[in-house]
């Protein structure tokens, strides 16, 4: 079968890596970034063109992807005079890699549906090595008709592929998954700062809380980062306190409120307060150590 032409907007780590593990499986590609070096390392490998607008890029492609950094953003990509609903095509698809607002991404999927096109929000797990291998977790959700036509393009990018029912629910899923993981790094942070100050080793606090239930990998980026000086869980405190604000505007729209969330965020606030922004989350300990 014919492959799809793809559109791809946002070639930072993750999308890039994407772009090109989509170039190596032989796919044509049209792109949009604003760094022009990620544009030309893309059209250097070849079968690749480069859009003016995501107006231009909507009308010529199969499939749209995003892989952008907020939901403003994206809304700025589909909404403005240039932007990707005033091109997309009859029957095309738009997918949604990044971590967006759920309400955002129904009011989306329900205006290119007037349109006669289809949305999934398919927001990642795992690494921009994964993603250059094609070995991502992807959180895909939408009509199911729409998501069994772009599947096989999925399975192209994700080792795990996850549908997950109607618009919206994977970046509900991806907020949720955060929320859990970014509290859990947070309260471990502190708990190795809190030890410090009481006079307990940190590398004994790790050997013992390690050998119960409290152990899992996040545990391990926390201590190699407190008690190593290591930090390699690359994902930055800017990207935790964007998607732990995610969650808190997801909860109101529903209604109710998380409190061991607003905690969460008020310390990763703090961080960025801090000029801490760009570091990666375990280094919120030296935000606590300061404390």
């Amino acid at each position: 079968m014919t492959k799809p032409t793809i559109g791809f907007i946002g070639l930072g780590l993750m999308g890039g890596n994407m772009v090109e593990n989509l170039q190596t499986r032989g796919y044509e590609l049209v792109v949009m970034d604003l760094n022009k070096d990620a544009v030309k390392a893309v059209l250097d490998r070849g079968n690749a063109k480069e859009a003016s607008s995501p107006k231009e890029l909507a009308a010529s492609v199969d499939i749209v992807m995003l892989a952008l950094t907020t939901s403003d953003v994206v809304e700025k990509i589909v909404y403005g005079d240039e932007g990707i609903l005033a091109g997309i095509k009859d029957g095309s698809t738009l997918i949604d890699f990044g971590t967006s607002i759920p309400a955002s991404t129904r009011k989306i999927g329900a205006d290119l549906a007037a349109k006669g096109a289809g949305m999934i929000d398919a927001p990642l797990g795992r690494t921009p090595a994964h993603a250059k291998d094609g070995l991502l977790n992807i959180m895909a959700a939408g009509d199911k008709a729409t998501f069994d036509k772009v599947k096989p393009v999925l399975d192209d990018q994700g080792e795990n592929v996850f549908y997950l029912g109607a618009l919206g629910a994977g970046h509900v899923t991806k907020l949720i998954n955060n929320f859990m993981g970014m509290t859990t790094v947070t309260a471990m942070s502190q708990a190795f700062a809190v030890a410090d100050r009481a006079g307990v080793d940190r590398q004994q606090l790790f050997d013992i809380m390690s050998t119960g239930p409290s152990n899992s990998p996040f545990m391990g980026f926390c201590k190699n980062y407190a008690v190593d000086g290591v930090s390699d869980l690359g994902f930055s405190i800017n990207n935790a306190n964007k998607d732990l604000g995610y969650f808190l505007q997801m909860v109101a729209d529903m209604g109710t409120e998380a409190k061991i969330a607003e905690g969460t965020s008020k310390y990763l606030q703090a961080a960025v307060d801090e000029g801490m922004g760009d570091g990666n989350v375990p280094e919120i300990f030296d935000y606590f150590m300061k404390l």
